[in-house]
Formats: C-alpha cells, sequence, structure tokens
C-alpha cells in the first residue's frame, strides 16, 4: 500500500519488484482488490497496480495508527515517523495528495494550477460570484484530477477563506452523487461551494 502511495501512480509487478522487492499477487492482490484498496488491472502480460479513493483513506489513517502497537521495533519506529507526518499534516492543512504526487505531475509547470482550474470550473458552472454550484457538478468538471488533490485543495481553500463551502439545508434533497461528493471539513459535509468573486 505505502509503495503505491509512494509513486502515486499506476505500478507494474515488474515495477514494484525493483522499488520495493516484491510483486502484489495472488491471494494478497485479491485481498486488497476485494476490500477495494487498490485496482488492479492486466492490460499485457503484468498486473498494474494503483491505490483507490479507499486506498489513500487507509493510509491516511495509518499515519495516525498507535506505534506500540505494532509488531518488531523497526515497524514501530517507521509509525512513529508516520505519526510526525500525521501531525504535519494537520497543522499545515495539507494531505498525503500535496506530498505524494507523480513526479510528471510535478514538472508540467505549463498546466494551470489546480486552485485556477477550480475557478475556472466554479465560473462556468455559476450564475455569478457568490452563487452556490453543487460539488458533485464542480468534481465531474475536475474528473481528471484525483479526488485527495482536489479535496485537499478545497480544504486549503476553505482554511483561507477564499472559497465558501456549506451543507445542502434540504438533505433529503441530496441523491447517492451528491453525498458522495461530499467533502467532510469540521465535522460536517459540505455539499455546496461558493467563490465570491
Amino acid at each position: 500500500m505505502f509503495a503505491l502511495l509512494a509513486e502515486a501512480r499506476q505500478l507494474s509487478n515488474p515495477e514494484l519488484e525493483e522499488r520495493v522487492g516484491f510483486r502484489l499477487d495472488g491471494k494478497e492482490r485479491r485481498k486488497l482488490n476485494d476490500l477495494k484498496l487498490v485496482e488492479s488491472d492486466k492490460p499485457g502480460r503484468a498486473y498494474v497496480h494503483e491505490l483507490s479513493e479507499a486506498g489513500w483513506r487507509w493510509c491516511a489513517d495509518e499515519l495516525s495508527a498507535n506505534p506500540s502497537s505494532r509488531g518488531g521495533s523497526m515497524e514501530r519506529a517507521l509509525y512513529a515517523i508516520f505519526g510526525g507526518l500525521d501531525r504535519y499534516l494537520r497543522y499545515s492543512g495539507q494531505s498525503l495528495a500535496d506530498i505524494f504526487r507523480h513526479r510528471d505531475e510535478e514538472c508540467r509547470d505549463d498546466r494551470p494550477s489546480l486552485e485556477a482550474r477550480i475557478g475556472t470550473a466554479y465560473r462556468a458552472l455559476s450564475a455569478g460570484p457568490g452563487d452556490f454550484v453543487r460539488l458533485r457538478e464542480l468534481r465531474q468538471r475536475l474528473a481528471d484530477i484525483s479526488r485527495p488533490e482536489v479535496d485537499s485543495a478545497l480544504a486549503a481553500m476553505y482554511q483561507q477563506r477564499r472559497v465558501n463551502l456549506v451543507p445542502q439545508s434540504n438533505q433529503q434533497g441530496l441523491t447517492d452523487a451528491d453525498r458522495e461528493s461530499a467533502l467532510r471539513i469540521g465535522g460536517e459535509d459540505k455539499h455546496l461551494i461558493s467563490i465570491g468573486q
């Protein structure tokens, strides 16, 4: 899981073996696929694997796991480091997607920033500044960007008061897609976004 997190992209079994010394095959692959933590495909002779959204969440949850509940001393030391990373992410308002991204993405200086893309998508959907738009619709316009990246950018913009995120008042009017697209902040699911200017 953490090997896939570190690369933040699809990895083939030969690449996994080269980087971390093992392949994701057989019972282990099926278990992670059944748990919906890893998405696997076999476009050619070798399987390729990528973390699912649930897999990203699992990794984020593992950061705050208690080191003393781990087996060996190396594993406990690693989880102590994870705890420090978790504290940093919480303090800075960032997510794992801010730290772990594919190297090719880091080199694309010519593409618009994610915040600019969010603003452009919002303006295309809204009647004007301050108008509320469903997060579900905004996410559809940003479908080429991973959910963790969008969530991280939205949370940062919200904390900096550059966007307003609110729950829909009529909860019965929410569709399953609206609920799935919600962003949880401060213990509350936010379904609508507005940008003042």
